[in-house]
């Protein structure tokens, strides 16, 4: 093992950043870059892959010299959000086309028919999911048939979610894609091998433009010289919320985490049993090692954090995200008012693409306090919902451990304990996608000999215990459950 140190490059929806990790789990240093949002038609939603990389490179290199070069890095870990999808030429590593992220909705139409077609059974059985334009598969379908320049770059085409993209672009030509993200792509037969040609052949996709599936952990592969001073090995690679499962230290059948990102996912360990569910959530690879899975229940919710953002930029109701709190605090409850964040459809546990946001029980009383309460409230309202399909589906959750950007909220962590009445933890260091893909890498570069020793990097935490009366919580309960009512109907 080389070096003492593991740089971690997560690369998220808004932003992608690189960090800097000693073998104990303390954080050394942080380089973060915005990357921009295209939203070229509603329900249309695409990122520059060169902008990406470029940001990405960027942020890796200043980690490398806060480390004091190239040498002293033991291991890479990459996170990445999921589902989002690029097209590139194999000869180059060049983008072929924008990048279509996991909220894109273009598909809508297209799932719809293969549900009416009465695929949607074969594709949960094989693959632990469901027909939505939030997977992988159909958006890569909808590219080779609409975009003439995929097709025009024949046996030089090269398609991947976020990571492999990044390690082709890292290593100069490795087309790889590690398990977790794999089974995110609707390509996948999870329970039993990779990508399964009855799949492929649903959604139009060739087998020969697709990655290699490997674990998450593991000499994965070697960075170019030229690219961070010197050759690097890339040890961890998982998607954004397995590596947050991990980093939450969520190692042992029915741990639960949630994270409050710019959407919220819930994932529930499940050991070496493969889930299924009857009640719409997620079955999933939580992490392969060695070639053995272990999966995790989930349940996505689309809307999170993009929903303040949204406030803040978009309604002007807020100048920073930080504001929703002293906010929230100033009135005594939300006045009646109700905020359903369908703002590019319903995630788990109802799936319609098509849903659309709403703000209810206005008056001329309310405030911007009321209606910035009742979007942190939301968050609370749908993980609740989502706490109900899990305990449908056998797998109710004794606590929660949080994290994400929007948990450094006191009042929204203690909210979570209130509605959904149980404890709630949250790490002192919250960012936990980064520290998943650092436990990771920590285990392919030989730091730690398993993922349970690795989970000394997690370090200390804060409670949240239940304190709201039953009366108010059900009053709560019942005015999102008016306000869901009518969004689904």
């Amino acid at each position: 093992m080389n070096g003492d140190t593991i740089l971690v490059i997560d690369e998220g929806t808004t932003s992608v950043r690189a960090m800097l990790f000693g073998a104990g789990g303390e954080c050394l240093g942080s380089e973060q870059r915005a990357l921009t949002q295209y939203y070229p038609a509603p329900g249309l939603v695409e990122h520059d892959a060169h902008e990406i990389w470029e940001q990405t490179l960027a942020c890796a290199r200043a980690m490398v010299a806060k480390a004091g070069g190239s040498e002293r890095i033991a291991g890479i870990g990459i996170t990445n959000q999921r589902e989002t999808v690029v097209f590139w030429d194999r000869r180059t590593g060049v983008p072929l086309a924008p990048a279509i992220v996991w909220q894109d909705r273009r598909t809508a139409d297209r799932c719809e028919a293969l549900k009416a077609a009465g695929q949607e059974p074969l594709v949960q059985a094989k693959t632990g999911l469901l027909l939505d334009p939030y997977f992988s598969g159909s958006k890569i379908g909808w590219a080779l048939q609409n975009w003439p320049r995929l097709a025009d770059a024949g046996e030089h085409l090269a398609v991947g979610t976020i990571e492999s993209y990044l390690v082709f672009r890292l290593t100069g030509g490795a087309h790889v894609s590690d398990a977790t993200n794999a089974s995110r792509t609707a390509l996948m037969a999870i329970g039993s091998s990779g990508w399964d040609d009855g799949l492929l052949e649903l959604f139009g996709v060739p087998r020969a433009i697709l990655p290699e599936i490997v674990d998450c952990a593991g000499q994965i592969g070697t960075t170019l010289p030229e690219l961070l001073g010197g050759p690097i090995a890339i040890t961890g690679m998982a998607g954004d919320q397995q590596a947050a499962t991990i980093g939450q230290a969520c190692l042992d059948e029915g741990q639960t985490k949630a994270t409050f990102g710019t959407g919220a996912f819930v994932l529930t360990q499940t050991g070496r049993r493969l889930p299924q569910s009857h009640n719409r959530l997620l079955s999933t690879i939580c992490w392969q090692l060695a070639g053995e899975r272990h999966y995790a229940l989930e349940g996505s919710v689309f809307v999170a954090g993009s929903l303040v953002q949204w406030l803040r930029d978009d309604l002007g109701l807020i100048a920073a995200a930080a504001d929703t709190e002293p906010l929230a605090r100033s009135v005594s409850d939300n006045g009646g008012v109700y905020l359903v964040p369908a703002l590019s459809g319903l995630g788990a546990p109802h799936w319609m693409p098509n849903a659309r946001g709403l703000i209810c029980g206005l008056s001329f009383s309310s405030t911007k306090a009321h209606v910035a309460r009742a979007a942190l409230e939301a968050m609370a309202h749908q993980t609740n919902d989502l706490k109900t399909a899990f305990a449908a589906d056998g797998a109710d959750w004794g606590e929660l451990r949080i994290d994400g950007g929007m948990v450094a909220n006191d009042w929204m962590a203690q909210d979570l304990a209130d509605m959904l009445d149980i404890a709630v933890e949250r790490p002192h260091f919250i960012e936990t996608t980064a520290m998943g893909a650092a436990m990771l890498a920590g285990v392919g570069a030989g730091i730690y000999s398993s993922l349970h020793e690795a989970a000394a990097m997690r370090r200390s935490v804060q409670r949240f215990m239940p304190a709201l009366d039953p009366s108010s919580r059900r009053i709560r309960l019942d005015g999102w459950a008016d306000a869901m009512a009518r969004v689904l109907n």
